[in-house]
C-alpha cells in the first residue's frame, strides 16, 4: 500500500502538462516586466508591471495557431502592474505573446 501512494504521488507532476508560451518584446525605452502563465487548458495570462518613473502604454497579442489573434491593452502606471487574459476555442499546444510599448 504504501508504495503504491509513492508512485501515485511520483506520477501527479507528469499529469499537469502545461504548454510552452513564447514571449517577444518590443519594449521602446519603458522598464516592463513581463511574467506569463497558463490557466488551464484554452487561457493565458502575460503580467505587466512597470519599474519606470513613466506610464506605459502596451498592447499584448496573444497568438494561438490557426485561431485569430487575441489583442489586449493596457496602461501601466508607474509602480503598477496589469493583469491580461485570452481565452481560446481550441486547445492550446503552443503560445505566442507579443508584447508592444511605448512611455506614455
Amino acid at each position: 500500500m504504501k508504495k503504491t501512494i509513492i508512485i501515485l504521488s511520483m506520477l501527479f507532476p507528469a499529469l499537469a502538462v502545461a504548454f510552452p508560451i513564447d514571449v517577444e518584446k518590443h519594449l521602446n525605452g519603458a522598464e516592463i516586466d513581463i511574467q506569463t502563465l497558463d490557466l488551464g487548458n484554452n487561457m493565458a495570462s502575460a503580467s505587466l508591471s512597470n519599474y519606470g518613473q513613466r506610464a506605459a502604454v502596451c498592447t499584448v497579442r496573444f497568438r494561438n495557431g490557426p485561431e485569430a489573434p487575441r489583442t489586449r491593452k493596457a496602461r501601466v502606471a508607474a509602480g503598477e502592474t496589469a493583469h491580461l487574459t485570452a481565452k481560446f476555442n481550441n486547445s492550446v499546444i503552443r503560445m505566442r505573446v507579443r508584447v508592444e510599448c511605448k512611455l506614455d
